[in-house]
């Protein structure tokens, strides 16, 4: 079976892309065992703690990240260059438990999938 990579580039809440890319990836989990998730650019934002999204009127989806690990799905991955360059310190309390790479080993790591999705 293929392995598939999920790539965050999106703040959460600016569009529907967070929303929809986590859509995709429960049901592409629901089928595939061997899923990854890579959270890069603004991305890295879609698990910042402390999201206020009622205020915008908008959905607050970040929570459901946290069902990832009944689906299996343990790759996930945070971009320290996205951290630094927005001033994020890397022991910030992430909704989700994610192993932070620099750039070079997140683009290893990404070697390792058949396929790249990109939201």
């Amino acid at each position: 079976m293929n392995r598939v990579a999920f790539i965050f580039t999106s703040a959460p809440h600016g569009s529907s892309a967070g929303r929809e890319g986590l859509d995709a990836l429960l049901a592409t989990a629901a089928l595939n065992d061997q899923c990854g998730v890579f959270f890069l650019g603004d991305g890295v934002l879609q698990l910042f703690p402390g999201q206020q999204p009622e205020n915008i009127l908008s959905r607050h989806y970040a929570a459901t990240f946290g069902v990832l690990s009944l689906y299996d799905i343990e790759q996930c991955y945070l971009c320290k260059a996205s951290l630094d360059i927005r001033g994020i310190p890397v022991d910030t309390p992430w909704i989700l438990d994610a192993e932070i790479l620099e750039p070079m080993a997140l683009r290893r790591c990404l070697n390792d999938y058949d396929r790249i999705v990109t939201f």
